[in-house]
């Protein structure tokens, strides 16, 4: 059964993620900002060579290049040995690693479409913004934020039982 819920959640996350791409790519010019929530929020592309919140992107291509596909594929080889193992019969674990992975294989595509990560979400408060992104990285970042609820869950409830006095 979390095979399914897996599969469904994977694939709509990358469809979503790579189907807003398209889109962005198709109707938003680069750096040229397009008011949702003015004073709030944009849709800007920008193409991103670094990691997240454009980390990396100084460094020289061919390392820049080698270094982001080594930790893309760790992380994947990580997340998908925690599906298959650490998080065997916890269905939130899945559903948050399933996100992670689908995230993180997203973004890997764009890296090898566009030597770059299509960003186009831009929330901003006056001239603060915060750094563009997209589906795929708000998988990534609701993905984990699921797995730290359930590790503190979890750790309480363990506490819990550990500091339970008999009756």
């Amino acid at each position: 059964m979390h095979r399914r819920l897996n599969t469904a959640v994977f694939l709509a996350v990358l469809l979503a993620d790579q189907a807003t791409k398209l889109l962005a790519g198709a109707y938003l010019v680069e750096g040229l900002p397009v008011a949702v929530i003015p004073g709030l929020f944009s849709l800007t592309l920008v193409y991103n060579p670094g990691a997240a919140f454009g980390m990396f992107s100084n460094v020289p291509d061919p390392w820049r290049h080698v270094l982001l596909a080594t930790v893309s594929i760790i992380a994947i080889c990580v997340v998908i040995w925690f599906i298959l193992t650490e998080a065997r019969g916890d269905r939130l674990a899945q559903v948050a690693l399933s996100g992670i992975l689908a995230g993180a294989v997203g973004n890997i595509i764009d890296r090898f479409r566009f030597d770059a990560v299509v960003d186009f979400f831009d929330f901003y408060i006056g001239a603060y913004h915060w750094p563009a992104f997209n589906i795929a990285d708000s998988a990534i970042s609701v993905g984990v934020a699921l797995l730290i609820y359930r590790f503190v869950l979890s750790s309480k409830s363990r506490a819990g039982v550990q500091t339970k006095e008999p009756s």
